[in-house]
Order: C-alpha cells, then sequence, then structure tokens
C-alpha cells in the first residue's frame, strides 16, 4: 500500500472521530502555546501543531481559541509529554507519545491496551533504538506533478531522499530542514498530502492475517484515547 495509501486511510478512518481528533489537537496547541508562546514563527512545536490540525481541517476558530487558552494562564490543568514503548501483536515494535495531566491514569491505560491485544508494554527505550526522527513529506501523484523537477526542487532544498512510489513520492529530511524542504516545495506550487516530523523504522514486521486485526485493535484503543497523541509502529503494510 505504501505510505501514502497509509495516510489516507488513516485520514479516513479519523474523519469518523473528527470530535475526539479535534479536542487532541486543541489541546496539544494549549500546551505549546502554554510552554513557548503564541506565535507558531517563533514556537516551532506550536506551528507543528497548528499544521496537524488544519491538515484534519480543524477550523481556525477553534485553533484561536486553543492558543488563547494556551497563553491567557490561569489554567489548573498541568500537561506533561510522556513516551511509552512496547511491542504488540508479533512483536511489531510501538511508540506511544502522550499529553496528559495524570500519568498514572494514561500509563495504566495503555498497559492496559497492550496487554489486552496480545502485546506488553516495556521500558524506556526498549522498540525507540530501531527507529529515526525524520521529517517526511508525501506528495500525490497526478499530470501535473512532474517527477524530475518535484525531486530537483527537494534536493537542492536539503531533502536527504527522494522516493517515488505507485501512489506518489515520499520526501524523507533531516528534522533540522525540515521546514525549508517544506516551504520550497510549497513556494512551488505542490500541494503536500502530508508533512510532518515522524519517527521511520529501521526495518518492518510482517504479521499474518489474525494478528494484523489484533494489532489494528490496539491501534484503535490508542487512538480512541484522549491523552494520545502520536503512535509510531513499524508495522509492514
Amino acid at each position: 500500500m505504501g505510505r501514502i495509501g497509509n495516510i489516507e486511510n488513516r485520514k479516513n478512518k479519523q474523519d469518523a472521530k473528527r470530535a475526539k481528533i479535534f479536542t487532541k489537537y486543541a489541546r496539544s496547541i494549549t500546551v505549546a502555546a502554554k510552554e513557548g508562546g503564541g506565535d507558531p514563527e517563533y514556537n516551532a512545536s506550536l506551528k507543528t501543531a497548528i499544521e496537524k490540525a488544519k491538515s484534519m481541517n480543524m477550523p481556525n476558530d477553534n485553533i484561536d481559541r486553543a492558543i488563547k487558552k494556551g497563553i491567557g494562564g490561569g489554567e489548573s490543568e498541568n500537561f506533561e509529554h510522556i513516551t511509552y514503548e512496547g511491542y504488540g501483536p508479533g512483536g511489531v515494535a510501538v511508540i506511544v507519545n502522550a499529553l496528559t495531566d495524570n500519568k498514572n491514569r494514561t500509563a495504566g491505560n495503555v498497559r492496559f491496551y497492550f496487554d489486552k491485544n496480545g502485546g506488553n508494554m516495556g521500558t524506556a527505550g526498549c522498540v525507540s533504538f530501531m527507529f529515526d526522527r525524520k521529517g517526511v513529506i508525501l506528495i500525490e501523484k497526478s499530470d501535473s506533478v512532474e517527477e524530475d523537477a518535484l525531486m530537483e526542487i527537494a534536493l537542492e532544498a536539503g531533502a536527504e531522499d527522494f522516493i517515488a512510489e505507485e501512489e506518489g513520492f515520499e520526501i524523507i529530511t533531516d528534522p533540522d530542514v525540515f521546514d525549508e524542504v517544506k516551504d520550497a516545495l510549497e513556494k512551488s506550487g505542490y500541494e503536500l498530502l502530508s508533512a510532518e516530523i515522524t519517527m521511520l523504522p529501521q526495518t518492518y514486521t510482517k504479521l499474518d492475517e489474525n494478528l494484523v486485526k489484533s494489532m489494528d485493535k490496539l491501534i484503535d484503543m490508542l487512538e480512541d484515547d484522549d491523552d494520545i497523541q502520536d503512535i509510531y509502529t513499524n508495522l509492514e503494510a
């Protein structure tokens, strides 16, 4: 299926849970604004949170309210970022990023989701060494996208790799030059299907069909938890 197909399927699933997704993004925006200020040009975390929210068509009014809540002060909630690692069914490596005001609750929930679906939550560092933090930009194939021209712009802007897939193009960057590459592509008129700093697996784990169903259930349970912001796996599509 490729990463582009996975992104489209994920977005289709998220459409059905839009209200919950908006709640998560609003929390992320509020915390980013509280920690680093309300101007996304000077707050990279806020900029990323806003871009993710906009990719799911979160209304600007919701985004503005979340920013104002963050910079307004007087909030009783004190959220913290926590990363959990573990193995899903069949030994699939899983990294879970959470933003929580109760780490005991969140840890208990995450452990339950792993146990319920044939996996187990591990210790910090047990799977993260199998991933690299990279910027990933996806562009769908179309008659208006010329591969050589796109590759030239991406590489000249600092991209590390350019991969042509069946559905489109995948551009890999170092996180430090992600914004420069993204801006260069957008200024050249390209429409980006997805653009994010993520955790890319170094190797992939393939599962048989019945274990894939268990893995999907684990992902669904994690995604349904309000405290969970990001989920990364090395499941082979």
